[in-house]
Order: C-alpha cells, then sequence, then structure tokens
C-alpha cells in the first residue's frame, strides 16, 4: 500500500487532525443485534434480510432504533439457530441497556425480530431465551462494505480483543456490521454500558476491558454513552473523567435547555446542557449544568477516498 492510498481512509485523514470523536455516538433507546452470516452487503442487508424489518422501522423514522449485524462465531454459534440480542433503555434515568438475547430456529428469525420491535409479548419465545444478563458484549466494525477504513483498521482490533480478552463465560467479541461513524475506525460499542469508542490502539484495549487504569488515559478515544444526544455526551465525557469508573454505575440523564438556532441542530455553535445523576445506592445524586461551544474546526473525511472537510470541534466552557 502507498503512503497516497493509505492516506485515501477516513479514519486516517481524522486521526491525523486530530478530530476529537466525543459525541459522534447515536443516541439510541432499543438496538437489535442479530446473527448473520457474512458477506453483509449493504442493500441486502436493508431489504432483505431478517434486519429488514428493523431497517424499516428507522426508515420511517424511528431515530433511536439502530440495527446490527454480527458475524457468526466457531465457539459461540450453534448450527441452525441464531442468536437475537435485544438492549434496551429501562427508564429515563438509567446506567446500562437492559439485555435480551434468544437463540432461535433460523427459520423463525424475522418473526422474532418483528416481535422485539412491536414490544407484543413474548411468550412464545420464552423457550429460546438465554440467561446471559451477566455476560458483557463487545462488537468491533470490520464492515469493510460500506467503508473499507473499517475493515482495514477494526479487524486487527478485534482479533486482539478476541484472542487475548474474550471468555465464553464473561466477554463475547464480534465482528458487527456498520454502526455509524467510520471515520473514527476502528470503532467498537461496548454493552451493555452502550458506550462507543473510536480511533483505537491495540495498546489500550487492556483499560478499556479491565477499567483498571485511569481513565483520562481513554479519553481521546471516547465517542460518547449511547444513552444521550451530541452536546449531553460532551458533557458526560467530562464528569467521568472526575468520578472515575464508578461513573459507569451512576444513574444518568440529559438535557437541552436551549440551543443555537442559526444551525442545524446536530451541528449548532453552541448548547446549554442539563446532566443530573445519582448513585445507584441512594447515596449521592447531583445534577450539572453547562455550555457546550464551537472552539474550531478540523479538517475531515466522512468516507474513504472523499474529500475532506471542516468539522466544527467543541469544547466546555
Amino acid at each position: 500500500m502507498t503512503a497516497s492510498n493509505y492516506c485515501q481512509f477516513c479514519s486516517v485523514v481524522s486521526k491525523a487532525n486530530g478530530e476529537d470523536p466525543i459525541g459522534s455516538a447515536k443516541a439510541t433507546d432499543t438496538w437489535i443485534v442479530v446473527e448473520l452470516p457474512l458477506p453483509w452487503l449493504k442493500e441486502c442487508l436493508i431489504l432483505d434480510s431478517p434486519l429488514s424489518p428493523a431497517f424499516q422501522a428507522i426508515r420511517e423514522g424511528n431515530t433511536k432504533l439502530t440495527a446490527i449485524a454480527i458475524a457468526p462465531d466457531r465457539q459461540y454459534s450453534i448450527p441452525g439457530y441464531t442468536r437475537v440480542f435485544c438492549y434496551q433503555r429501562p427508564s429515563q434515568l438509567f446506567a446500562q441497556f437492559d439485555k435480551q438475547e434468544f437463540l432461535v430456529p433460523e427459520d423463525e428469525l424475522k418473526l422474532i425480530v418483528s416481535a422485539l420491535l412491536q414490544r407484543t409479548t413474548l411468550d412464545f419465545w420464552e423457550k429460546y431465551r438465554q440467561q446471559t444478563q451477566n455476560i458483557r458484549e463487545i462488537l468491533v466494525c470490520t464492515h469493510g462494505n460500506i467503508d473499507v477504513a473499517c475493515a482495514r483498521f477494526g479487524t486487527p482490533i478485534y482479533e486482539k480483543l478476541r484472542k487475548e480478552f474474550a471468555t465464553p463465560e464473561n466477554l463475547r467479541v464480534w465482528r458487527c456490521s456498520h454502526f455509524g461513524g467510520h471515520q473514527f475506525a476502528p470503532t467498537l460499542i461496548d454493552f451493555p454500558t452502550g458506550q462507543v469508542w473510536g480511533h483505537l490502539e491495540s495498546q489500550i484495549l487492556p483499560a478499556l476491558v479491565l477499567r483498571n487504569s485511569p481513565v483520562i488515559e481513554l479519553r481521546r478515544f471516547y465517542r460518547g454513552w449511547t444513552g444521550l444526544t451530541k452536546f449531553e455526551q460532551i458533557v458526560e465525557r467530562e464528569l467521568w473523567m472526575q468520578h472515575g469508573w464508578n461513573w459507569l454505575n451512576y444513574y444518568k440523564f440529559g438535557q437541552i435547555l436551549a440551543q443555537d438556532t442559526a444551525n442545524d441542530p446536530w451541528n449548532a455553535d453552541w448548547a446549554e446542557v442539563r446532566l443530573e445523576y445519582a448513585a445507584p445506592n441512594g447515596s449521592a445524586s447531583s445534577v450539572y449544568q453547562a455550555r457546550v461551544e464551537v472552539c474550531g474546526s478540523v479538517m475531515s473525511a466522512t468516507n474513504s477516498g472523499e474529500k475532506a472537510i471542516a468539522v466544527k470541534q467543541y469544547r466546555i466552557v
């Protein structure tokens, strides 16, 4: 690979120019994650796969829904059956997503996806339910059909996590399809917290997985917590840096009090944010208020091979 070609990767451009990934995680209330064999062609995933009902719901306006495919794994997968995860926001103030997992016959896959989307009774599916609430799931995007950067940089991160950290009883690591932000490849989602990471480097993976290093080491890799929206995520990162790892156990809720109306809401120049939290044992609770505003811009490429554009960067004042 020539230096010229290497610099065409969107994530290389983003990282070289110092783009801060915070605030780029999609705010989500429900995740539908389905085990599907490769290759994941975009049009087939959307129009002709067991995930099609979820993508249809997204097209119809369910902006707080995300659908993801995961690749079968020789250790986790069972022939003839397909694994389905549903992660849902349990309440307004929360710390992590509620997990449901099912192992269903392949010919019943679309039916259970539809049932989960419609939130109908799941009595019929109880026989397929798996008691795996204790298992942490890490999904690494390697979806080269969407952007080559995800395959080029995501695959080595997946392989290292899978080989050095995965245990069937406590932590499973999966290759997954696109969930946004390939300019931050390699990128992953950590469940059940719903934290999203980007611009990952192999040396910081122990800190991310084991959570035994100062959180400040992970600051520049944090894309945000998907329980919050963009500007709320920017404030949440600062509070996490102050509180340390215990912050992940705190119930949190964010709110935009006021915002620049001259620009698109996602691209606003400023926002006033209110973020409240409560410790799970009731020992502490508080409300933080902060102003987030533009502090400059950097050049970044949204997709590999495309021309770089100016992207706003933010700070808390």
